[in-house]
């Protein structure tokens, strides 16, 4: 079973314009020298550690300039943590207010 499109994908799919758009921008941002920069380095360490073009986790870049390898999933879901405050602190839960219950099953 494929997995349920979110919100944003569904509005793209009801705006091609604004999909255009992105695409532009998207196109515009990865081909910058900072980005290509980027991934550049990283190629060079799955090239180095012999993995590059054969699956398996990612290489990403950790505190103090070093690389580690991370599981796609966990690295790819990392979308946006310096702008979200819950996120960057490591939380994905929201917390309850106080006094909260919650309802039991039914």
């Amino acid at each position: 079973m494929a997995a349920k499109k979110r919100k944003t994908a569904d509005f793209y799919k009801s705006n091609p314009e604004s999909y255009k758009k992105k695409l532009a921008y998207d196109a515009k941002y990865n081909s910058s020298l900072s980005k290509k920069k980027y991934r550049a380095e990283l190629a060079k360490e799955r090239r180095a550690r012999g993995i590059m073009g054969k699956g398996g986790p990612d290489v990403s870049h950790a505190k103090g300039g070093k690389f580690k390898l991370e599981n796609p999933s966990a690295n790819r879901a990392r979308n946006g943590h310096g702008k979200n405050k819950r996120l960057a602190e490591g939380g994905t839960r929201r917390k309850s207010k106080p006094g909260y219950k919650p309802r039991g099953k039914k």
